[in-house]
């Protein structure tokens, strides 16, 4: 079971029939002493530091398949309104933090544009000109809201 992430608070192409849970998974991690004296010669020259880089990239890894895990147990599709948060725990100890909203979610078909019924007013089907008339919203899909 393939569990889809999304940042935004909907599934593009999905109807969200069901809200879960809140899902979480975090870990904590230190710096290596060896890393941080040569993150620590870098930083005088400048440049990236690709062992800090790595840290933080396995970090995301993992907290993020510390979510799903949960997020499995509970049955969801998908995770929407995902989120990544730091905080410092100790000198050299970060955790990074990940978070979202468990849901249900069902492929939406793809609905093909039909033209509305000709007007009986009108022969042969032909309409008035509306030149000035806003345009039909295209985005008329359900959105759900994970706050309530």
């Amino acid at each position: 079971m393939t569990v889809q992430l999304s940042n935004l608070e909907h599934l593009p192409n999905y109807q969200i029939t069901e809200r879960l849970d809140v899902v979480y998974g975090s870990t904590v991690r230190s710096k290596h002493v060896g890393k941080d004296l040569f993150a620590g010669l870098k930083n005088i020259v400048g440049g990236e530091l690709t062992a800090y880089t790595e840290l933080l990239e396995e970090s995301r890894q993992e907290a993020i398949d510390r979510m799903v895990i949960k997020a499995e147990a509970l049955g969801a599709d998908a995770v929407v309104g995902l989120r990544f948060s730091t905080s410092s725990i100790a000198q050299g100890a970060s955790e990074l933090f990940v978070y979202g909203t468990a849901v249900k979610a069902i492929p939406m078909s793809q609905q093909s544009y039909q033209s509305p019924p000709s007007d009986p007013h009108y022969p042969s089907g032909q309409q008035p000109s509306s030149q000035n008339s806003a345009p039909a919203p295209t985005d008329d899909l359900p959105r759900f809201n994970p706050f309530g």
